[in-house]
Order: C-alpha cells, then structure tokens, then sequence
C-alpha cells in the first residue's frame, strides 16, 4: 500500500472538501461532499459526541445515500454549519427528492473550541455561514492544519488541526482519512517532540522523526489542557471514505475499524470527556474489494492524518498553546 499522489482524501476520485474559518473566532467547518450522493455510515466510541442526522446512516434505517458530511468546530452552535451546507446544496438542486420537495441530507458531528481564546461574543450564530462557505470552497486540493474544522482545535499539550492521508491498495483500490483532531489526549510523547503515530508514518508526513527511543510514555492525565480548561470538553472527529463499492453495513465496518487509527495516534482515546466520531464513505466507483482490508488501511490513514493534523498546525495570534513547528520547527 503506497499513499496516494496528493495524499488527501480526495485521492478517491470525485470527492470534494471544503474548509472555512474565522480567525477571530479561532474557529472554522469542514465539508465533505461529491457530484453525486455516496453510501455513508458512522460509529462513536467517544462518552460525549455532538452530531446531526447520524441516526439515519444506521446500516437499518431507509436513507441509503447522502450528499455531505459536515465537521464544525462550535460545540452546539457548530451543528448550524450543516443548515448551511443545506441550503448552498439546495440552490445547486441537489438532495432526497419527495413529490416537488428537494431534501439535502447533511450528517455533521461538531468539536468542542469554545474556550481556546477566540471570541464568542457574536450576536447571531456565525456557523451557518461558515458551512455555506466551505461548500463553495469544495474542491480536490484543500490545506491542512489550523483551517476548517481544525482552526481552534486543541490537544492535550500542543495545537491541534485538520488533517488528512491517503493510500492505494495492491488491487487499485483507493482509502482515504480526514480529521480534526482536538483530543483530551495527547498525540505526542512526553516532551512533545515524538509522534505516537510515528511506527506508521510513510516518508516525512510529520517530521520524519520516528518512533520515540523511551518507555514508559503514558502522560499524567493533569495536564496543561486540564489547568486551561477546567471542564475539558473534546474531540477527534473524522471521515474514512474509499472508492469502493461498499453496503451500508460495511461502510459501517470500515468506521468501526478506523477507531484503530485514533487509539494508536491519540492518548488516550475515547474517553467520556471526548466526542470521538468516525464517519465513513463509500463512492462505489471500483468493483467490490476485501471489505476488511479496507477498514485496516482506513485505520492507518487516520493514524496518519492525526500526525499531520497537529505537525501541519501554525502559530496564530490568542492561542493559548504551542503548535509542534512552534516547539520544534
């Protein structure tokens, strides 16, 4: 398995991102979009997500394909970005048609960056023009770090960020992960040099550095994330998609296995405090591939995209914690 020529998730042909943000808010979106509806599922193993419309991609309930995925910063503000994507995709004529009714349907998950030094005194709820936005924005190259969904994000220690990785399979077949990673855990070790996702970084995705050469790499749970935000409120939201031709069920899978890809990047990982979420996506573009290898590739994307998330983040004004290049660039 090799990573893909952009190493985006918009390596599976056809799928868009869009991203959006304010500075002052030190907040943004995320959308995730093609030019025609996709198979879609979810699964949540964090103890305090925040989502939109998630129970209709249950592999059981009737709506079989969406036209977006949304992630937003924001708490519960963040879930209007998703009214904003619908209304941007039902002026393009896009949704569930009903008689002469037109439905996009928007799943989102939201993260928790209401305390990160941004200001949150608006007036009225800039979120769902952050998500019309970043649908105009949709496009097969998009940035990384502190943009999007990603702009706010914290982690235990350091920045956090919108990250992203792709890899092909022998048979063709193409996965992909996206990510915003704001986790009440950490993604690095002790000192805040090394990578947990190092054992599977490809080239010099983040830094090249390796593996840390220590043991002993659990952290204090008391961390400078705990003593800035008394009651930590957090999130590792993410989308795994491929371009094969998977069921609802088994795009359901393939987010169950992608799970993976947090607990190896993130420690730790899907605790009660955090909101951890993983869609996935199918393009059913290619011909039917080993469903479970697919769910293992989409875990080391996301592995990986948790690396860059927070390498590729950059120093702004307000923040209240380093960025990696910040310490180590």
């Amino acid at each position: 398995m090799t990573p893909g020529p952009r190493n985006l998730i918009t390596d599976i042909d056809g799928l868009k991102v869009g991203n959006a943000q304010d500075a002052m808010l030190k907040s943004g979106c995320t959308v995730v979009t093609a030019d025609t509806p996709f198979v879609a599922s979810v699964h949540v193993m964090g103890g305090a997500p925040g989502t939109r419309e998630t129970d209709l991609l249950a592999p059981d309930k009737s709506v079989s394909e969406v036209d977006a995925l949304v992630l937003s910063g924001g708490s519960a503000y963040g879930l209007d970005a998703c009214s904003g994507v619908v209304d941007g995709l039902r002026k393009q004529g896009r949704g569930f048609r009903v008689g002469s009714a037109i439905v996009p349907i928007v799943p989102g998950a939201i993260l928790f960056d209401l305390l990160n030094g941004g200001r949150k005194d608006w007036t009225d709820n800039p979120y769902p023009a952050l998500g019309r936005a970043a649908l105009a924005t949709a496009s097969a190259d998009f940035a990384l770090g502190s943009v999007g969904a990603g702009t706010g994000a914290l982690t235990a220690m350091l920045k956090g960020g919108l990250g992203s990785a792709s890899l092909q399979l022998e048979d063709g077949t193409m996965v992909g992960a996206l990510v915003a990673a704001n986790p009440l855990g950490s993604v690095t070790t002790p000192g805040d040099r090394f990578f947990y996702a190092a054992p599977y970084e490809i080239g010099n995705e983040f830094g090249g550095l390796g593996p840390d050469p220590a043991t002993g790499q659990g952290r204090d749970l008391t961390s400078r994330k705990r003593e800035l935000v008394a009651a930590s409120t957090n999130t590792t939201l993410a989308i795994v998609a491929t371009d094969a031709r998977l069921t609802k069920a088994q795009c359901h899978r393939m987010s169950v296995a992608a799970h993976d890809g947090i607990a190896r990047a993130c420690v730790p990982a899907h605790s009660p405090g955090d909101g951890d979420l993983v869609f996935a996506l199918s393009t059913g573009a290619q011909p039917v591939a080993d469903a479970g290898l697919v769910g293992h590739a989409a875990a080391l994307c996301l592995t990986r995209a948790i690396g860059r998330a927070v390498f590729e983040a950059t120093r702004e004004p307000g923040d209240l914690m380093p960025s990696w290049q910040t310490l180590n660039g």
